[in-house]
């Protein structure tokens, strides 16, 4: 598979610095219903808007290991998770104080062979399929948004 720089935005780091920067990962769960590809998004907690499972480093857990238990926690997603990055995108997340901190989000292909609807924040999010287009549409972050419009899921193998 090649890649052209053209495909690809720059990451928006804003007025920060490279060290005030911290790093997530995330699964883009997907599968196919009559070889269409959908992509499954959820709602964030506090504002409702349309992201992928998400999250910070775990100790003893690679970057797409850490991807795919968020998969399971955010989402209920169970399945296969692959190594290889997909992208990556930037995003200010909200603290609880009101402040906001700048991260890089690294995100892997995630097959989804079952959702369950017994998760651990099953009563805290929505959760709904798209196609990658319309799901491009949904999130507010533009290099996720490329991202998902391009996913073309016989390429995640």
């Amino acid at each position: 598979m090649s890649v052209h720089r053209s495909t690809y935005l720059p990451i928006s780091v804003g007025r920060t610095q490279k060290r005030d920067m911290r790093s997530q990962f995330a699964a883009l769960c997907y599968r196919t219903v009559k070889d269409k590809p959908q992509v499954l998004l959820i709602t964030s907690r506090d504002t409702g808007r349309w992201i992928v499972p998400k999250g910070w480093p775990m100790d003893g857990k690679t970057p797409h290991e850490a991807a795919a238990v968020e998969a399971f926690e955010e989402a209920g997603a169970r399945g296969r998770v692959f190594d290889h990055v997909l992208g990556m995108y930037s995003y200010e997340k909200q603290l609880d104080d009101g402040s906001t901190l700048p991260c890089i989000v690294t995100l892997f292909p995630f097959k989804v062979q079952s959702l369950v609807s017994d998760y651990p924040e099953a009563g805290e999010r929505k959760r709904k399929w798209f196609s990658p287009r319309k799901a491009a549409t949904k999130v507010d972050e533009p290099e996720l948004a490329r991202i998902l419009a391009q996913f073309d899921p016989r390429l995640s193998r």
